[in-house]
C-alpha cells in the first residue's frame, strides 16, 4: 500500500491511497472461507460448496469489505503516525472515479481539512481580572428566609389580609334579586384567591373578610371572563361559562395563610441534614460556606469566558478551509440543509478556534482526565441541579442514581468531560497569570453576564 500526501493550501491536503492485492488477499481468503463454513447451498453439504463458486457469489462483496476497512485503518494510521491536525473526516475527492471490486489494484483519493498553525500562550506578562463575589449579610438572611418558607406551613386564621391568603366557603349563584337561584349552581368548599382576580373593585370586596362572611361578587367580572379560571371555579364546562354572568354569594369557611417557620432545629436539619449545626450562628456560618463555595464555581467560570476572549484575541484572524469544512458540516447535518450550515458556520468556526485554542492548553499543561474526574464533574452538576429547586443536601443514595443515569448517556458524559478540561485549564492559568481581583455584588456580576449575552 502506498499514501501520500500533497497540500493544496496551507489548510487543505489531498491523500492519495493505492491499494494492491498484496494489502488485502490474505484477509479476503479467510473471510471466504468464513463464508464457506457457513453457507447454505442447495445441493450441497454445509461446508462443502466448492471454493470457485463462493469466489464467484461472494469474491467482490468480501474483496469491498476488506479493502474498505483496510483503508479507514490505513488513514488513520498515516494521520496519526504523520501527527497530521486533521479537522473532521477525511472527504472523498471529486477527483475520485468509479471504484470497481472486479478489479484488483485500487486507488483512493480524499480531501482532508487541516487546523491552522498557531501558538498561544500565557505568562506572568498577561493580566486577567478574577471577580470575587461580595457575601453581604443581605444575602446570608435571603438564604435563610428561603429555608424557613421551604419549612413553612399553611395556617388557620381569622380574617383575610390579602397576599396569598386563600379563602374556602359555599359559592351559590344569584338570582336577579340576589336570592339564592332555585336549581343554580352551588359549590362547596370552593377555593378563592382574591390576589388572583383581574378585577380591582372586585378584589377589594373581599378585603378584611372574616369566617362566616358572606360576600357577593361576580366571578366573570373578577376574572375578566377567563374561560380556564371561571370552569375551574364554577365546575362547568368552559363551553358553559358564558352562560354565567351574574353575582354569586360566598360564604367564608376557612382561611388558611402559609406562615414561614420560626428559625429553629428543624429548619436546620431539613437544610443540612441532622445535628449537621445546632444554632443560628452556625447555621448562618453554614450559608455563608455554601455560597463561597458556589461563587468561587462562578468566578471560575467567569475567569475562563475572559480567559477565552484574552487568547482569542491574541489569536487573532486564523485561515480555515471554509468550502471543506462546510462540505463536512453538511455531511454532518443533511437533515438541516445547507441553510442550516450557512446561518451555523461562523459560529462553528469561533467554537473550533477555542476547541484549537484549548488543546494547546491541555497539552502544555499535561492536562489529562479520568473516570473519577467525570464522576465528580457529574456530582457537582447533579447537585447544581438540586440547589436551583432549594435542595442542598441530597441523600446519598439519589444523588447516585442521577450520576448513574447521566453517565449512562454519550452526550452527557461529552459535556463532562468538557468541563472537567475547561476546569483544570482555568486552574492552571490562574497560577500562570497575574490575577487582577475585584469584588463585586451579585447584582453587578448577573450584569456583567447578561451584557456579554446581548
Amino acid at each position: 500500500m502506498n499514501i501520500s500526501l500533497e497540500n493544496t493550501s496551507k489548510v487543505s491536503a489531498e491523500l492519495t491511497v493505492k491499494v494492491e492485492p498484496a494489502d488485502y488477499q490474505a484477509q479476503v481468503e479467510k473471510s471466504l472461507k468464513t463464508f464457506r463454513r457457513n453457507a447454505n447451498v442447495p445441493g450441497f453439504r454445509k461446508g462443502m460448496v466448492p471454493m470457485a463458486m463462493i469466489k464467484k457469489q461472494y469474491g467482490p462483496a468480501a474483496k469491498a469489505e476488506e479493502v474498505n476497512k483496510l483503508l479507514q485503518q490505513s488513514l488513520y494510521d498515516y494521520i496519526k503516525s504523520n501527527n497530521i491536525n486533521m479537522l473532521g473526516e477525511p472527504l472523498s475527492s471529486e477527483k475520485q472515479q468509479m471504484v470497481d471490486f472486479e478489479q484488483d489494484e485500487f486507488t483512493f483519493i480524499f480531501d482532508i481539512a487541516i487546523a491552522p498553525e498557531f501558538t498561544v500562550s500565557v505568562s506572568e506578562n498577561d493580566t486577567l481580572p478574577y471577580y470575587n463575589l461580595d457575601i453581604t449579610d443581605e444575602l446570608i438572611e435571603n438564604q435563610c428566609k428561603m429555608y424557613q418558607q421551604r419549612a413553612g406551613k399553611m395556617e388557620k386564621v381569622e380574617d383575610y389580609q390579602g397576599g396569598n391568603d386563600m379563602l374556602r366557603g359555599l359559592l351559590a349563584e344569584l338570582d336577579e334579586n340576589g336570592a339564592v337561584k332555585e336549581g343554580g349552581i352551588q359549590v362547596e368548599n370552593a377555593p378563592l384567591m382574591p390576589t388572583y382576580m383581574k378585577n380591582d373593585d372586585q378584589k377589594a370586596i373581599f378585603n378584611g373578610a372574616k369566617v362566616n362572611d358572606v360576600l357577593t361578587f361576580n366571578p366573570s367580572v373578577a376574572y375578566d371572563s377567563n374561560e380556564n379560571e371561571l370552569s375551574s371555579l364554577l365546575k362547568v364546562e368552559k363551553e358553559q361559562v358564558a352562560a354565567y354572568t351574574g353575582n354569586f354569594s360566598y360564604q367564608v369557611e376557612e382561611i388558611t395563610r402559609f406562615v414561614a417557620s420560626e428559625l429553629n432545629q428543624e429548619v436546620f436539619d431539613q437544610a443540612f441534614g441532622a445535628g449537621t449545626v445546632n444554632s443560628e450562628e452556625e447555621f448562618k456560618n453554614k450559608i455563608k460556606e455554601q455560597l463561597a463555595e458556589g461563587f468561587e464555581s462562578d468566578s471560575d467560570y467567569k475567569f475562563l469566558v475572559d480567559l477565552r476572549d484574552y487568547l482569542m484575541a491574541q489569536v487573532g484572524d486564523l485561515e480555515f478551509p471554509d468550502e471543506l469544512l462546510k462540505k463536512i458540516m453538511l455531511l454532518n447535518n443533511k437533515d438541516k440543509g445547507e441553510s442550516f450550515v450557512e446561518e451555523n458556520y461562523e459560529k462553528s468556526i469561533e467554537e473550533l478556534k477555542w476547541h484549537l485554542i484549548k488543546e494547546q492548553l491541555v497539552s502544555a499543561n499535561s492536562i489529562k482526565v479520568d473516570n473519577e474526574d467525570v464522576t465528580k464533574m457529574a456530582e457537582q452538576v447533579t447537585k447544581a441541579q438540586f440547589a436551583q429547586y432549594g435542595m442542598f443536601s441530597v441523600p446519598a443514595d439519589m444523588l447516585d442514581n442521577y450520576v448513574k443515569e447521566m453517565l449512562k448517556k454519550e452526550a452527557s458524559v461529552e459535556s463532562l468531560v468538557n468541563r472537567v478540561i475547561e476546569n483544570k485549564i482555568a486552574a492552571a492559568v490562574k497560577t500562570q497569570v497575574k490575577l487582577d481581583p475585584k469584588t463585586v455584588s451579585v447584582e453587578e456580576f448577573n450584569k456583567m453576564f447578561a451584557q456579554e449575552q446581548e
